[in-house]
Formats: C-alpha cells, sequence, structure tokens
C-alpha cells in the first residue's frame, strides 16, 4: 500500500544529518482498524517530509512483534495498553524492541451495551447483573446463552478466558473486521435489539451511541497472571481490561539507522479528539484515510512540523 504525499513542498531538503541516515524504507505496521491505519500514514506522511523512504506492511496486531524483534518490520504505531501490554512487556524485554513513548492518545476497551438494554438486564452496568440476565443479549444462534461480539481474533483481549473465569452464560463470537464490528452495532441500535460487544476509545462510536461500559472488577497484573487474585480464586483473567495509553514502539536498530526518524516518530502526538473526528470522517463520512490525513495535516502544520528534528 503506497499513500501519496500531501505537501510535496515542505521539508524536502535533506539536512546534512539526513543525509549519513540510510535511505533504505522504514516499515510501518498497518492493522485492521481506520484509526490505527490514520496513526500510520499520518507518522509516515510526516517522515517523507522529512525526506525519508517509508514502505507500509500489513500485519497482524500480535504477530508484529515477531518482526519488530528481527527487524523485517521497524515501527508500531499503536500498541493499547489494554490488549498490547504483555506482548510488549516480552517484546521490551528482550532488548530488540524499544518504547518509543505514549501517542497522546488515551485508550479504553472493553465491553459495552446501549442505554435500552438496562431495562432488560436491571443491575448493569455492574457486571454481576450478567449472571442472571444472560438471556436478554441471546440471539437465535446463542440462545439461551448471551451473545458477547467482540473484535476480531488478532486482537487479543482475553474475552473468552475472562467468560469461563466468571462463569458467565455468554458465548464469545468475533466480529471478522473492526467495519463489521460497528455494522452490527449500527444495524442493531437502530432496530433497539440486544447486543453485547466490545467498543473502544478513541473512537466515534461512544459519542454517537447512548450506551455504557460494563463495570467488571478492577484489572490488575495480578489477576491476568495469578488465578489466586480475584474473585475467582481458580482461574485468570476475572476482571476487567486495562485502561492507558496507547504507545509506539520500534525495532531497536532504529535509532541507529535513523535517529532523527526515530526522534519524530517520539515526538508524535494527538489527541483522542483528533483521532475520533478523523476516524468518523472514515467510517461515517465515506472519505478515504489519504483525504482525512491530508485535511488534518493542512490544518495543524505547526504541530507535525515541530515533530521534525531541523
Amino acid at each position: 500500500m503506497k499513500y501519496i504525499s500531501v505537501a510535496a513542498a515542505a521539508f524536502m531538503a535533506v539536512t546534512p544529518a539526513l543525509a549519513q541516515e540510510s535511505s533504505d524504507p522504514i516499515k510501518l505496521t498497518l492493522h485492521d482498524w481506520s484509526g490505527q491505519l490514520i496513526t500510520t500514514t499520518l507518522m509516515g506522511e510526516v517522515l517523507e517530509e522529512a525526506g525519508y523512504n517509508v514502505e507500509y506492511v500489513q500485519a497482524d496486531y500480535i504477530a508484529q512483534f515477531a518482526g519488530l524483534k528481527t527487524g523485517d518490520l521497524h515501527v508500531a504505531m499503536e500498541l493499547w495498553e489494554t490488549t498490547a501490554r504483555e506482548a510488549m512487556d516480552e517484546a521490551f524485554a528482550t532488548g530488540n524492541v524499544v518504547n518509543l513513548g505514549e501517542t497522546g492518545m488515551m485508550a479504553i476497551e472493553e465491553w459495552w451495551y446501549p442505554s435500552y438494554m438496562e431495562e432488560k438486564c436491571p443491575g448493569l452496568p455492574n457486571w454481576e447483573a450478567l449472571k442472571d440476565c444472560a438471556d436478554a443479549f441471546s440471539t437465535a444462534e446463542t440462545a439461551p446463552m448471551g451473545r458477547y461480539l467482540g473484535g476480531p481474533v488478532t486482537w487479543g483481549g482475553f474475552d473468552d478466558e475472562r467468560v469461563e473465569a466468571l462463569e458467565l452464560d455468554f458465548e464469545v463470537v468475533h466480529a471478522g473486521t473492526d467495519a463489521a464490528l460497528f455494522a452490527e452495532l449500527e444495524a442493531a441500535y437502530q432496530r433497539k435489539d440486544p447486543i453485547m460487544l466490545w467498543l473502544y476509545s478513541p473512537h466515534w462510536a461512544p459519542a454517537k451511541f447512548d450506551g455504557k461500559y460494563v463495570e467488571f472488577p478492577a484489572y490488575s497484573p495480578e489477576c491476568y497472571n495469578d488465578p489466586s487474585v480475584g474473585v475467582n480464586p481458580d482461574a485468570a483473567y476475572d476482571c476487567g481490561k486495562p485502561t492507558g495509553p496507547i504507545w509506539k514502539a520500534a525495532w531497536a536498530g532504529v535509532a541507529e539507522k535513523w535517529p532523527n526518524a526515530e526522534k519524530a516518530i517520539k515526538n508524535f502526538k494527538i489527541s483522542n479528539e483528533d483521532m475520533g473526528a478523523m476516524v468518523a470522517d472514515v467510517d461515517l463520512n465515506g472519505k478515504s484515510v489519504d483525504e482525512v490525513v491530508a485535511a488534518w495535516m493542512t490544518e495543524n502544520k505547526d504541530a507535525w512540523s515541530s515533530w521534525i528534528v531541523k
């Protein structure tokens, strides 16, 4: 996948420092949700404006760490504290992958339901209410068990483990794509059909639809790693998902091969609000990722220009 540079005249003069850096392409990973495509394209455009060659490589969210360790992949622009923490910790511990800091966005990923479901399941948003009303979330395919619509399998998240650990009468069904996940939410919401699904922020959906996140027992690393911790003394993952920053990471060799590019990536910062608006433009308004990135860069030239090391 190749994107067209949006400001070809800017920053094209190669500095002496850049001239000493590799002309090999910097490989940025692409995943399967709009926000990540926007974040990565935006960073790629800025690097191109600074004179670097950029290549975009499709990669699975968790599996990408294997390529980052070997240097076959170079930069990952969206690693969510909510789902990637264990994979990040393992990769950072090898010394072959380094943390390039926060993106500026804060992540929430959790089970979510429309507010109209509270009539059918009194006690929500407390998770324990689901023990008595799982059937309210059932479909023809899962009845009498409730259905939880999770994200694509590649996103991780331990939802199957959580259902088992908390002894919930729910069947986890994974959406094939990000678009399919939200198309199903849109359809169910319009008909007021039962639905429980994985929702995340930054995204347009929490603002568009009236609903709430389920309140599970508070997350702790021990809950994920030590079965004795939590409400079920015999199982791990008996708690909610973590929340926290969305991180950037890179192959450790980036610092030596493209030192000023690494600094630009570290400098990258964007807000949940800006990202939510851009995702809405793509998902709801039918604009392309390229169009949305180009518009943001035109309106925020001072911001992204400051990321580049002069």
